[in-house]
């Protein structure tokens, strides 16, 4: 059964920790990314989500990260937790970053 409970790291270097996940799915953490487009110095964020309890432990979660320390964009990453052959617990995930745009008429690239 997977448990989010940890840190992880993906194929970039970027890490997350999970801090700890309640009886009702709720977590929160902190996500160091190894990847910006921001002029500031990357620091560590705090993330928050959510993760759907599933008898058979290949768990959807989705999570939000607020990029406030270095950054005026927010993430999301919605995914699934998949335990392989080897036992090994994997994340497979999605993102979308929302950066902060200066009018409505610059919305169409606010968004990757």
């Amino acid at each position: 059964q997977c448990n989010l409970t940890g840190w992880w790291e993906n194929d970039l270097g970027s890490k997350m920790l999970v801090s700890m996940v309640d009886s009702q799915g709720n977590f929160s953490g902190e996500y160091h990314t190894a990847v910006s487009s921001a002029q500031k110095p990357i620091k560590p964020s705090p993330l928050v989500g959510s993760q759907h309890l599933d008898k058979d432990g290949q768990c959807t979660f989705g999570f939000t990260v607020n990029w406030k320390k270095f950054s005026d964009s927010t993430a999301v990453f919605v995914g699934q937790c998949f335990t392989g052959d080897n036992g090994e617990e994997v994340l497979q995930t999605s993102w979308l970053l929302r950066e902060k745009v200066d009018s409505q008429s610059s919305d169409w690239k606010a968004t990757r």
